[in-house]
């Protein structure tokens, strides 16, 4: 129990959802839907989370379309994947938990080849030269217009129903880390000049465009959360005074949930992490991507240190700032950690890279018999993505690879 008198085992509201505690599995690329097909091994990695105690984990990277994906073993939200979609939430059901699916486009933040990426350029907020396609022969991005921003939330909204349909409880819309809705939020990115650029009320109006037609679509059925950077944590970007105004007009538009953040892949990855990469890591048998890896960790710092909570001070502004209900994402790794999110008046603590060390914490941690997750904040797990068993924590070990074969619903 908390100072405030509130125990991150206490039921939360989230919308028309009620979860049966405070704690959240963050989404966290798996790399288990091997071409794109949501697998037995995806399935049970989301399982474990449920049987384990969190209230709520989610699927990350739930790509509105074929165009939309990063790298091809990302779930993608079709007809086709739907009886698989039906088998995984199936699976969390089982356990008392509850299941949402992170919706996401990559816009130009994307290391699809030519011969999967249907568009000569990668749709952004802004048309130029794509720094991210250097990699892959991307040279130039595409600025939308409105005819396509209003395809683009279509496709939204159409992911937000068959998620609905194959019975997930939530949905969470991405709109940090370098995709597409944030390539709107962002001055790294949004270079426009018309009424979708300038200041950060007009560079959030098309992102509060998808949430509200999200809403619209599925907000009496679903929970609909937000998951968003409250600083770009690079030079030119979003300060924490533009994070606030995101979660102001986020209230406003009505999410029923923010998910705090921090930084962008590209830019500023130990900004979200809070750690950094490590020097030697996976290997994957993607050229492009090894190579896309090769040159982040040769951009990013090498010298930062790992602090439990390490982004709660601007967390905290967050929370003074706005009545809406927010889950804190940074760190939190020890029962303490946990108690001082609840101190601070966080409606609900998400977590990554602890669960992926163990599954079992939070029940562990309820019944009294461990106060502090064993996780080093080695950031390996982020590179085990590539590998044909997914994310996994190289301390703890993986699932079968085999599993990432097989579809969810296959006998």
């Amino acid at each position: 129990m908390s100072a405030t008198g509130v125990s991150p085992f206490d039921p939360v509201r989230v919308g028309p959802l009620t979860l049966r505690n405070r704690f959240i599995k963050a989404a966290t690329n798996e790399g288990m839907a091997k071409q794109g097909v949501v697998t037995k091994g995806l399935s049970l990695f989301h399982e474990r989370m449920a049987k384990g105690g969190a209230a709520l984990t989610t699927v990350a990277y739930c790509a509105t379309s074929m165009d939309g994906r990063t790298f091809v073993d990302q779930v993608t939200m079709t007809r086709e994947n739907l009886p698989d979609l039906k088998a995984m939430t199936d699976a969390v059901h089982k356990h008392g938990g509850a299941i949402s699916a992170q919706l996401t486009h990559a816009g130009s933040f994307t290391f699809l080849d030519k011969e999967q990426l249907s568009a000569s350029r990668p749709l952004s907020s802004s048309g130029g030269f794509n720094k991210v396609g250097v990699i892959s022969n991307r040279f130039f991005k595409k600025a939308m217009n409105r005819a396509e921003m209003d395809a683009m939330a279509a496709q939204f909204v159409a992911a937000a129903r068959l998620a609905r349909e194959a019975g997930f409880d939530a949905v969470e819309l991405h709109m940090g880390h370098g995709y597409l809705l944030s390539q709107f939020v962002s001055p790294l990115y949004n270079k426009r000049r018309d009424e979708y650029g300038g200041t950060i009320e007009k560079r959030m109006k098309f992102p509060n465009e998808v949430l509200s037609r999200v809403l619209d679509a599925v907000g009496k059925d679903l929970a609909v959360l937000v998951k968003y950077s409250m600083t770009d944590g690079a030079k030119g970007g979003n300060t924490i005074r533009e994070g606030i105004e995101v979660a102001k007009s986020l209230e406003k538009t009505g999410a029923h949930m923010a998910v705090l953040s921090n930084g962008l892949n590209v830019e500023s990855i130990t900004a979200m992490f809070g750690s950094s990469l490590p020097p030697s890591g996976a290997k994957p048998s993607n050229p492009l991507i090894r190579l896309a890896m090769a040159l982040q960790k040769l951009t990013a710092p090498r010298d930062v240190v790992f602090q439990e909570n390490y982004l709660r001070d601007n967390a905290l502004k967050i929370r003074a700032a706005t009545d809406m209900p927010l889950a804190y994402l940074g760190g939190a790794k020890s029962s303490e950690g946990v108690a001082e999110v609840m101190d601070d008046g966080f409606d609900a603590v998400a977590m990554g890279r602890a669960l992926i060390y163990d599954p079992q914490i939070i029940n562990r941690w309820q019944c009294g018999v461990i106060e502090t997750s064993g996780c080093t904040a080695c950031n390996h797990c982020v590179t085990m993505m590539y590998l044909p068993a997914g994310t996994h924590c190289v301390l703890t070990g993986s699932q079968d690879p085999d599993l990432n074969q097989i579809p969810a619903g296959a006998a």
